[in-house]
């Protein structure tokens, strides 16, 4: 994961960590520990099990599927 991410999904990352009170690799590792499975089941995991936002959750999401993908 970049130190300062700008770009993309990790443009969201600085926000998630503020209002979330959580270093992004915590949301990122719970979303691995569910792979393989669908972006949308992922996202609602996030949402509904930790509480995060549409918009975070999706950023989260997309960051460690584009992360995993070969």
């Amino acid at each position: 994961m970049p130190d300062a991410p700008t770009k993309g999904a990790a443009s969201y990352f600085p926000s998630i960590e503020k209002a979330y009170g959580q270093p992004v690799v915590h949301w990122l590792a719970l979303v691995r520990a569910r792979l393989p499975a669908e972006h949308m089941e992922l996202v609602s995991l996030l949402k509904t099990e930790q509480g995060l936002g549409h918009r975070h959750a999706n950023a989260i999401v997309a960051y460690a599927l584009a992360e995993a993908a070969p």
